[in-house]
């Protein structure tokens, strides 16, 4: 009996623990009581979990009675499954109790690496079947939106049916769609039927010659030819007729915001706050983080400066910068986008003189008048009390009008108080004070406003704004049109004034010799700079160097760190994600170096190439003009040639008769005596006017007047050449009247070059223009093949562009055989004047370039046909000919 055990335990830790049961001898009960022993060691083997931790190998099998127990346990017949099914875990355990020897370290690895390959080939198996499921999935959802885009299609056409016959892929694609899902297909359908029709209109646009852009705005009009615009090939991408040019479906796109509304929804709404502690004589107007946006497009993005009490303050910068819309903010006629008007107190008065104060001006006024006119408010009161003295003088006296007379009197008491309190007694002792003080003499105040010229309107603009009695003046190009006589004099008279002012010029000697202080926008930043011009040129030199060091040394350091992730980014993931989430941060932060501002490429022109020229062109000859029958003459008996080639500027005080001149040779204007105008065969004359607003349909935008100066050329030509003057984009749509003085100047330039000339005729072109335009007109007119006339009170742009000095000196024209340094070579007097004016890295007058057009511009030779190397063969033995005849003996 001993014997059996060992056997029965092989069996067990062997895993068949139900032969057991068979191998119990039906004659001995303590077979079975062993058996119940052996089965509950087992179950208690199998609770045990230190046994599932170590592997064991087998023993080596020897010849022993276990052997031959085994041998004959192998004979006897398999177990029944419920035998199996309930020491299955235990005897596993016991396997593992009964092995004693452990596995070496090369099993463990061949197994341990045997169970990863079984288990990586269960995960692809799975990663298989997923893919399969999400294509099969995905080509599902693709079949239903190609269905409802079929059925949509359909009901647009009015069948509400779709015919499925052909495609047996449409017919799986399952249940209905889900609203999501028939939303999704919407869009599609009407992403495409819009990107279908954008092409249509662009093939229609060039079956028609035209682009796309002047496409639409006839088709807006309804000046279209369809048939035409059509052609051929009314369709794109195959099926898309020009009915895809409606969207399948009636949802619109949400537009996104515009640039006022982004900074709107980001920023507070604009204020006007009071100053809380300000002394009564103190007087101060500043603009805090001012905002503001035209035609989506930002001019100020965070204006702060301010003007107080004992500043002139110079407003500098580029055309479109934004200096005029701060003026206009600080009067009070425009509202920021964002930003606060800070005020030293509420009544605080603001006066501006604009660019374009002509307007304002009636020509037909006497000089007085047109002084008085700024009193409305008192000229209401007096037209009030005038109208109740008719009244009074209406009636009679009796009992009946006693009541009528005494609410007339009453009115008239209180206007009286009104017009007391206005001072409206002193308004003609306050005119006759402001016209001494403009240089106006008492005897001119019959004169009429036209007959004064463009500097002596400027004074006329100048004193009316002194009138209102301004706690701040706003001065916007006051020294257009002056010459040098009248900018000394209004730079004597604004250093004597204790208001408070803002001055927008592009004058450097002028802003040099007025301002204590320089305000610089650009790029819709400003920075103050104390001092006048010349420090400004010092200081902001010193500070854009600083700032495009900073720049470009962090830029560098940038550069090695991105290049220093891109290297050890797979090597080092871990320290590369940290390096690139830091400098992300470094990116976004505060500290961070913006890129300073580009003015970008220099603004460059030329004129039209001039048709051919005869020698002579133009002629004065015994001119004698002036105004008020002959009480103010400026010619008398004066004679002037034009000859081809010449470029002569027309220099002289205010009020000489520069203006008049050319408008007598324009034929604009008729002379009392003599003659003047163009006398040359096939000459193209073209005038630039001196005030662009007089030209200028207001009412029409950019590209429109553009348009209607052009002849011939096509739409994509003119916008080419508007950009080339600075209006890209939506500034095309502009309005002229909502451009600024230097916009009007550089659109009538764009004009005159769409004309056909020879002869230029410019009066005071570079008026509102800034630095950079004026040095582009220079260069167009040094390269202009034909004559030049040109008026300027700019002395540095003369000696840049004229050849020959023309001054109307005592009613004559004087014409001098040089340019603008050799005139004041010829008068020491006046050249110390004008060198006295220079300023620290300020321009210097010198000669006038000389440019060889004809050297530039070679004539093309005349081809009257033949070979191109005729004449030049120079080999005699070269040719057939020749060589036979070389070869024959002499």
């Amino acid at each position: 009996m001993r014997l059996l055990f060992p056997p029965i335990s092989l069996l067990l830790a062997l895993g068949i623990p139900a032969a057991v049961d068979s191998f119990t001898h039906p004659q001995s009960n303590s077979h079975h009581n062993v058996h119940n022993a052996l089965s509950s060691l087992s179950r208690t083997a199998g609770a045990s979990p230190s046994t599932s931790t170590t592997l064991y190998a087998k023993k080596k099998k020897k010849n022993t009675p276990k052997d031959a127990a085994l041998a004959a346990l192998d004979a006897l017949d398999e177990p029944s499954a419920p035998a199996a099914s309930s020491g299955g875990a235990a005897v596993a355990t016991l396997d593992f109790l009964e092995e004693d020897e452990p596995l070496s370290k090369k099993d463990q690895m061949a197994l341990e690496k045997k169970r990863q390959k079984e288990a990586k080939k269960v995960k692809n198996d799975q990663d298989r079947a997923a893919n399969a499921e999400k294509e099969e999935m995905d080509k599902n959802k693709r079949k239903k939106a190609l269905k409802a885009l079929a059925e949509m299609e359909a009901m647009e056409k009015g069948t509400g049916t779709v015919n499925n016959s052909d495609d047996d892929d449409a017919d799986e694609a399952g249940p209905p769609l889900s609203k999501k899902e028939q939303k999704m297909a919407a869009k599609k359908a009407a992403k495409d039927a819009e990107k279908n029709a954008k092409k249509l209109k662009k093939k229609q646009a060039k079956n028609l010659g035209i682009s796309v852009e002047e496409y639409e705005k006839r088709e807006e009009a309804g000046e279209l030819d369809l048939d035409v615009a059509a052609g051929d090939d009314t369709q794109v991408n195959g099926d898309a007729t020009a009915d895809a040019a409606s969207p399948a479906a009636p949802e619109e796109k949400k537009k996104g915001l515009t640039a006022e509304e982004r900074i709107r929804k980001d920023r507070p709404p604009p204020r006007i706050r009071i100053m809380e502690s300000s002394q009564p004589d103190y007087t101060a107007l500043r603009l805090e983080n001012i905002a503001i946006t035209f035609r989506d497009q930002p001019v100020l993005k965070s204006a702060t400066w301010g003007v107080q009490t004992g500043d002139r303050i110079g407003l500098v910068g580029a055309n479109g910068a934004g200096k005029t819309t701060q003026l206009r903010i600080l009067a009070g006629e425009l509202e920021p986008t964002a930003g606060d008007v800070i005020k030293s107190h509420k009544d605080i008065r603001v006066a501006m003189l604009r660019q374009e104060f002509v307007d304002e001006i009636i020509m037909t006024r006497s000089l007085r008048d047109e002084f008085k006119s700024v009193f409305t408010e008192e000229a209401e009161i007096m037209d009030q009390l005038a109208v109740a003295e008719k009244e009074l003088e209406g009636m009679t006296g009796n009992e009946d009008d006693a009541k009528a007379m005494q609410e007339v009197l009453d009115r008239m008491a209180k206007l009286q108080a009104k017009a007391d309190a206005k001072n409206v007694n002193a308004l003609d002792s306050r005119v006759s004070k402001i016209m001494d003080l403009m240089g106006f003499e008492q005897e001119e105040g019959d004169y009429e406003v036209s007959m004064f010229s463009g500097g002596w309107k400027m004074r006329i603009g100048l004193g009316k704004v002194l009138l209102k009695d301004p706690n701040i003046l706003l001065l916007d190009e006051p020294t257009n049109h002056l010459d040098l006589e009248s900018v000394e004099w209004l730079e004597a008279f604004l250093r004597n004034q204790n208001i408070p002012m803002v001055i927008v010029s592009h004058d450097r000697e002028f802003l040099d010799q007025v301002c204590t202080k320089i305000v610089d926008a650009e790029g819709g930043i400003c920075t103050e700079y104390q001092g006048n011009y010349s420090n400004f040129m010092g200081l902001k030199k010193t500070r854009m160097d600083s700032w495009n060091a900073s720049y470009n040394a962090q830029e560098k350091k940038i550069k090695e760190e991105r290049s220093w992730i891109q290297k050890w980014k797979l090597k080092q993931p871990q320290a590369a994600k940290q390096r690139a989430a830091q400098l992300e941060k470094q990116k976004n932060s505060d500290d961070y170096v913006q890129k300073p501002p580009f003015s970008g490429k220099p603004f460059r022109f030329r004129f039209p190439p001039a048709p051919r020229l005869s020698p002579e062109v133009a002629e004065v000859k015994g001119l004698s003009h002036g105004y008020g029958d002959g009480a103010n003459p400026l010619f008398e008996d004066t004679d002037l040639f034009v000859e081809k080639s010449d470029r002569i500027a027309v220099i002289g005080s205010n009020g000489a008769g520069k203006s008049t001149l050319l408008r007598i040779l324009m034929g604009k204007e008729e002379p009392d005596k003599g003659s003047a105008g163009v006398i040359g065969q096939n000459v193209f004359p073209v005038y630039f006017e001196q005030n662009q607003a007089d030209v200028l349909d207001l009412n029409k935008s950019v590209v429109d007047t553009v348009q209607g100066a052009s002849s011939r050329e096509s739409y994509n030509e003119l916008r080419a050449l508007l950009g080339q003057f600075l209006f890209k984009g939506d500034a095309v749509d502009k309005k002229v009247e909502n451009l600024s003085g230097g916009e009007k100047a550089r659109l009538s330039l764009c004009c005159m070059m769409l004309k056909e000339s020879n002869l230029l005729i410019l009066d005071e072109p570079t008026n509102h223009l800034d630095i950079p335009a004026k040095e582009m007109l220079e260069e167009a007119l040094q390269h202009f093949d034909g004559s030049v006339v040109v008026i300027s009170h700019d002395r540095y742009f003369i000696s840049k562009v004229a050849t020959t000095i023309v001054a109307i000196e005592d009613k004559k024209l004087v014409k001098y055989g040089g340019d603008y340094k050799f005139y004041m070579d010829k008068s020491k007097a006046f050249k110390a004047k004008v060198e006295a004016r220079y300023f620290s890295g300020g321009a210097r007058i010198g000669a006038a370039p000389l440019i060889d057009l004809e050297v530039l511009n070679p004539p093309k030779k005349k081809n009257f046909g033949g070979a191109k190397t005729a004449n030049l063969v120079t080999r005699k033995d070269k040719g057939v000919k020749n060589a036979k005849r070389d070869a024959k003996p002499k």
